[in-house]
């Protein structure tokens, strides 16, 4: 959770609606996946 709050979209919830707020929560969570793997051979 705390590389979630290292977006400042997710951790200021700028966001009316939830949906919204929780597409940008996983798009957060995929770009912080991809950078943790894609050092990996």
């Amino acid at each position: 959770f705390c590389r979630l709050k290292q977006f400042r979209r997710v951790a200021t919830r700028f966001d009316k609606l939830a949906r919204n707020f929780l597409a940008a929560v996983l798009l957060a969570s995929i770009r912080i996946w991809t950078k943790a793997y894609e050092s990996t051979p």
